[in-house]
């Protein structure tokens, strides 16, 4: 069985149209894949895939943010915690001297 903190983690963004939350959520996410294995799945919330994932998790804002098909976070997304979170799954981009 692969190793999870040698896998890169699977982010999934639930947007919806015309969403500055939205926006800034991605642009985090890039500003993160410097350090850390990021594959981002961008999902808009009124396709077929997108209703599912609202209606199982119930966000009260956009965008549903889930971080290896987990609940993380819904509306801004909190850069210090998925910080943590990846640095606590240990996959980091080491630095090549």
């Amino acid at each position: 069985m692969p190793d999870p903190a040698r896998q890169p983690a699977q982010v999934t963004v639930v947007e919806v149209a015309a969403c500055h939350l939205c926006d800034q959520a991605k642009a985090t996410l890039a500003e993160l894949a410097r350090d850390h294995p990021l594959v981002v799945e961008v999902v808009d919330a009124a396709s077929a895939e997108g209703r599912v994932l609202v209606a199982r998790h119930r966000p009260g804002l956009a965008p549903l943010v889930l971080l290896d098909g987990e609940f993380f976070s819904c509306g801004r997304l909190p850069r210090r915690r998925l910080e943590r979170a990846l640095t606590a799954r240990g996959s980091r981009i080491e630095a090549v001297h």
